[in-house]
């Protein structure tokens, strides 16, 4: 199987300058395409001219805003990761104990995966892919690792810390690998039309089962930020 060069390896490429409304909306498009494409066909059999197509554009085209097919998949992991970590960060920054700030985040986890699925199965098939896919992942998701340690180490004096130290790769393999399986792996395993993880039914007795996970993983059996400060 083909797999996208290393980004370390390559030049950026300089973005032309002033770009129109229409030439945003189609770099947008082309992007939304392509997240479609990778996440069910994979990078080595996605074509570009069938991304154009989707968009209704010429191959050509995309050659205006992307250099190639590796810089459409790294735009694409950007946009996917950044997003979450506006959202992750959202969450962790509310009011509260750490047990709560905790349940806010693996909240947003759940439901952002909920709006945006191609995350789940893009994660799949980076880690299958990860001896000689490059670093794009890792890259990407550097910055929500730096956001989860800065959290982690601002906690510290919480109750639940000092009472259960909480260990964030622990608990963050737990929860993202539960919900990614959920999204991308059991539609395959289950008969065709007979379950879908992004029903909103279905997404929201999963986001329960993993709070309740999370909790256990804690070690607590209550939500309540009360009864975590007077154990």
């Amino acid at each position: 199987m083909a797999h996208p060069t290393p980004r370390s390896t390559r030049a950026a490429r300089p973005r032309p300058a002033g770009r129109t409304p229409r030439a945003e909306r189609t770099r947008a498009a082309i992007l939304h395409a392509a997240e479609l494409a990778f996440a069910q066909e994979g990078y080595a059999a996605t074509r570009l001219e069938d991304v154009a197509e989707a968009v209704g554009i010429r191959r050509a085209s995309i050659v205006y805003h992307f250099r190639d097919k590796r810089e459409i998949y790294d735009a694409v992991l950007a946009d996917l990761l950044s997003g979450f970590e506006a959202r992750l960060a959202e969450a962790l920054a509310i009011e509260g104990c750490l047990l709560v700030r905790i349940e806010a985040g693996v909240g947003a986890w759940v439901d952002y995966l909920g709006q945006r699925p191609s995350l789940a199965r893009l994660l799949l098939r980076e880690v299958a892919d990860a001896p000689s896919a490059g670093p794009s992942l890792l890259a990407e998701v550097k910055p929500i690792a730096d956001l989860v340690k800065r959290f982690h180490d601002e906690t510290r004096d919480d109750p639940l810390a000092r009472r259960k130290p909480v260990d964030p790769v622990h608990l963050a393999s737990a929860v993202v690998g539960t919900t990614v399986f959920f999204v991308a792996a059991m539609p395959r395993l289950v008969p065709s039309g007979a379950f879908d993880p992004l029903d909103p039914d279905t997404l929201a007795r999963h986001r329960s089962e993993v709070l309740r996970i999370t909790r256990r993983l804690l070690g607590v059996e209550s939500h309540s930020c009360a009864a975590e400060e007077a154990r």
